[in-house]
C-alpha cells in the first residue's frame, strides 16, 4: 500500500473515533504492519510531567489515562525539556528518534517512564492541533533498534491527523473524568464540556478556519449578536451551533429558522406566533420561534430575505426584547441570544435599499466570515476522508482508499457549493465505489480539473481515441456496437467528454467503417485503461 493511502486511511480511521483508546488503536492498527513498534504513548509535557497521559500496547490491552504506575529507581540523571534536543526537534516540526535509552547519560522525565516498562528505543512525533504544541506521540521499540527515515517520514505525515484525533479525545476522556468528581458543574468545567462539543462538527485545521474558530471561542461566553457571513454550504449553520453550544445557554435550546424558505405573508407568524383567529386558519395559538428560544439561542438563516416590514419588528424585538403576536395585545418579553447568518452582502443591500441601515448595525456587532473551501485547500483530504467513512458506514460500504486521480482533481477543484457540494462529490462516490475504492466522475464537476489535470499530450491522445471511435460507430454513442462500449465507458462518461472536447459526433454518422478500425479499438482500449487508473 502506498505512503499516501495509509496516511489517507489513518484520516479515515481517527475521524471516526471519539476515544482515546479507540484512536490509539486505530492508529496501531494502520500502521504495525509497516513501521514495527510495540507500543504508542503520548505525552503531555503541561501536565503529566514525564507520565504517559495515555499508552496503547500493540496486540494487547489499551491503558487509557494511565494511572501513576510504579516508578523505578532512576538509574540516570534527569534533565528538562526546556534546551533539550527533544525541544528542539519538536519546536521545529521534526520527528525525534532514540535508538537506545540506555545509551544515554541523562534522561528527560518521560524516558524514565518509557525505560521503566522494558522500552528501550522509541521515536517521538510532535502532536499539534488548531496552533497548540499538545506535546507528543511515542513509537516504541522494546530492541534497541533505531527508527528508519522512511519509517520517521510516515510518522510525520500521520502526526497532523493524530494531533487532532488526540485532541478531541484528550477533551472528552478530561470531561469524563471531571464529571465523575464534581457533582456540581462550575464555569471551568462548562467551558472544557462546551469546546470538545462545540467543534466536533467542523472538520478541519487550516489557518483560516481556525481563525474562525477562535473568534467563536471569543464571542460564545457573551450574550452578543453575531452576523455570519459566507457563501453557500460553507458551514454557517455549523458556526452557529458551535457558538451555542460554547455559550452558557448551551443547555436550552437553539431554534433554527431559513428566512428564505418561508414564504413573506407567513414569515411574521412563524417568529412571533399568533392568537387564535389572528387570521384564516388560525385555530389556535400557536407560540413563535422567540417564544420557542425563550432562554437560549435564535439562529435566523439568510436573513437577507426578510422582508422589510418584518425588519421593523425584528429591530423593535432586539431593542426592548418584547414582542405582540399577531392578533394578541398582550406584550410578551423574551431572554434570547440572536445569531443570524447571509449569503449576502448586507452593506450592499443596505444601500440598495433592501435591508434597513439600523437593523444592519443592530445585527453587525461581532462578524464572522467563514471562509469558501477554496481558501483552505488544505482541508480537502480529511473532509473527503471523513465524508467517505460517514456514508460508507451509512450505505455498508467499506472504504479503503481514494483513487489518487480523483483526490488531484477534488483538491483543484473551485467548488462553489462549498463543503455542501464536496460531501454530495463524496456521496455519490461513495454509492459508485468498487472493490473499496473512492472515484469521482470527474466530468461531474463542470469546468474541474478532469482536463487541468491531464496533459497537453494525454488530451491530443483521448480526442484522438474518441474521434476514432466514433468514426467506427458510424458517430453512434451507446449500444452494443457504440463509441462507449468499444471504448469500455458508460455512455452518459462519453456524452460528457464529446461535449467538453467539442467533438461534432453528427459528421461521422454518414461514414462507413473504415479498414483501419483496428487502431481506434486499440486507442479506446488505451482510454479505458486510462480511466481506471
Amino acid at each position: 500500500m502506498r505512503q499516501r493511502d495509509r496516511v489517507l486511511q489513518v484520516w479515515e480511521a481517527v475521524n471516526t473515533e471519539r476515544e482515546l483508546d479507540g484512536v490509539l488503536a486505530a492508529v496501531a492498527r494502520l500502521l504495525a504492519p509497516v513501521v514495527n513498534f510495540q507500543g504508542i504513548a503520548i505525552v503531555t509535557f503541561d501536565r503529566s510531567k514525564g507520565r504517559p497521559f495515555a499508552l496503547h500496547i500493540v496486540g494487547g490491552p489499551s491503558k487509557s489515562q494511565v494511572p501513576g504506575h510504579r516508578i523505578m529507581p532512576q538509574p540516570r540523571p534527569s534533565i528538562p525539556y526546556s534546551g533539550s534536543d527533544l525541544e528542539m526537534k519538536l519546536q521545529s516540526g521534526m520527528p525525534y528518534s532514540c535508538p537506545d535509552l540506555l545509551a544515554k547519560d541523562a534522561w528527560l522525565p518521560h524516558e524514565f517512564r518509557l525505560a521503566s516498562a522494558g522500552l528501550r528505543a522509541y521515536a517521538a512525533i510532535p502532536l499539534t492541533a488548531r496552533g497548540m504544541n499538545l506535546g507528543l506521540a511515542a513509537f516504541t521499540r522494546r530492541a534497541a533498534q533505531a527508527f528508519s527515515a522512511d519509517e520517521l517520514a510516515l510518522l510525520a505525515q500521520v502526526s497532523r491527523a493524530i494531533g487532532i484525533a488526540v485532541a478531541n479525545a484528550l477533551a472528552n476522556e478530561e470531561i469524563r473524568k471531571l464529571r465523575d468528581q464534581l457533582q456540581a458543574e462550575n464555569v471551568a468545567l462548562r467551558s472544557l464540556l462546551e469546546q470538545a462539543r462545540g467543534f466536533e462538527e467542523i472538520i478541519g485545521d487550516a489557518p483560516a478556519l481556525r481563525a474562525v474558530l477562535e473568534a467563536v471561542q471569543q464571542v460564545a461566553p457573551t450574550d452578543a449578536t453575531v452576523l455570519v457571513s459566507g457563501e453557500t454550504g460553507t458551514g454557517k449553520e455549523l458556526v452557529a451551533r458551535a457558538i451555542h453550544n460554547l455559550s452558557p445557554r448551551a443547555q436550552a435550546p437553539l431554534i433554527t429558522v431559513n428566512c428564505a424558505a418561508i414564504p413573506a405573508t407567513l414569515i411574521a407568524s412563524e417568529l412571533f406566533g399568533h392568537e387564535r383567529g389572528a387570521f384564516t386558519g388560525a385555530t389556535e395559538r400557536r407560540k413563535g420561534r422567540f417564544e420557542q428560544a425563550h432562554g437560549g439561542t435564535l439562529f435566523l438563516d439568510e436573513i437577507g430575505d426578510l422582508p422589510i416590514e418584518v425588519q421593523v419588528t425584528l429591530l423593535r424585538v432586539l431593542q426592548e426584547r418584547r414582542f405582540e403576536r399577531l392578533g394578541g395585545e398582550r406584550s410578551i418579553g423574551v431572554d434570547v441570544r440572536l445569531i443570524t447568518a447571509t449569503n449576502r452582502d448586507l452593506a450592499q443591500e443596505v444601500k440598495a435599499g433592501r435591508f434597513r441601515s439600523d437593523l444592519f448595525y443592530r445585527l453587525n456587532v461581532f462578524p464572522l466570515r467563514v471562509p469558501a473551501l477554496r481558501e483552505r485547500p488544505e482541508d480537502i483530504a480529511p473532509l473527503v476522508a471523513h465524508f467517505a467513512s460517514k456514508y460508507g458506514a451509512r450505505f455498508s460500504r467499506t472504504i479503503t482508499r481514494i483513487d489518487r486521480r480523483s483526490m488531484r482533481a477534488l483538491e483543484s477543484y473551485a467548488w462553489p457549493g462549498n463543503v455542501r457540494e464536496l460531501e454530495n462529490v463524496v456521496e455519490r462516490g461513495v454509492i459508485l465505489a468498487r472493490n473499496g475504492i473512492l472515484r469521482v466522475d470527474l466530468d461531474e464537476l463542470p469546468g474541474s480539473s478532469a482536463a487541468g489535470n491531464m496533459p497537453a499530450d494525454l488530451l491530443a491522445r483521448e480526442r484522438e481515441a474518441i474521434e476514432l471511435a466514433l468514426y467506427n460507430a458510424k458517430g453512434r454513442v451507446s449500444g452494443p456496437t457504440g463509441a462507449a462500449a468499444r471504448l469500455g465507458i458508460p455512455a452518459s462518461t462519453l456524452e460528457s467528454r464529446i461535449k467538453r472536447l467539442c467533438i461534432d459526433k453528427l459528421k461521422y454518422r454518414s461514414r462507413a467503417t473504415s479498414a483501419n478500425s483496428l487502431a481506434p479499438a486499440r486507442a479506446g482500449e488505451s482510454l479505458a485503461r486510462r480511466a481506471e487508473q
